[in-house]
């Protein structure tokens, strides 16, 4: 099994500001937007993204943590999964929604993630946010708003997301190839 190291920790740091700074750009004070992190590894993510940007404006930006695992389409043929911890602590009617998730690979969590919100109510629009596009590989037509890095992989490959919120000495990003 070979691993390359594709974003180093000083590397990400730079990654994630920029990806905070487009949000503000976009979204101004954050008064209609939510961000919510999917489980499990996007939650890492985004209580990160939360935290840059409650320090950059000076504000509480709110954050949901979403748990897919019943509306993934293949959550019948997969082994039985606990579910992960959910936090939906308010509304997304009307809201402005910021998926985000570590790795946007087929695009099938991000479809589970669209049907789920709309138990929360009904946004105005829902973007995604990932910090690896792994181009290439979309089984269905989903595409990220804001990326982090976009890598050409094979099916092979696993791309690893090392975040010190997840008990990582320090960040990084690699890709395994799995042969």
């Amino acid at each position: 099994m070979q691993k390359r190291n594709i974003i180093s920790h000083s590397y990400l740091q730079i990654i994630i500001q920029r990806l905070c700074r487009q949000l503000i750009e976009n979204h101004d004070d954050f008064s209609n937007t939510v961000l919510i992190g999917l489980q499990p590894r996007g939650v890492f993510l985004a209580k990160r993204i939360r935290q840059i940007l409650s320090d950059l404006l000076q504000k509480n930006i709110q954050l949901g943590i979403l748990d897919i695992t019943f509306y993934r389409d293949d959550f019948k043929r997969r082994e039985l999964q606990a579910p992960h911890h959910m936090e939906m602590p308010f509304s997304v009617e009307g809201k402005k929604v910021v998926l985000i998730d570590d790795v946007l690979y087929t695009g099938r969590t991000v479809r589970a993630a669209m049907d789920a919100i709309l138990d929360f109510g009904r946004p105005s629009c829902v973007e995604l946010m990932v910090l690896i596009d792994r181009i290439y590989s979309r089984e269905l037509p989903i595409e990220a708003h804001y990326v982090g890095k976009k890598v050409n992989s094979m099916h092979s490959e696993k791309v690893l997301v090392e975040l010190i919120e997840n008990n990582f000495a320090e960040d990084n990003v690699w890709l395994i190839d799995k042969k």
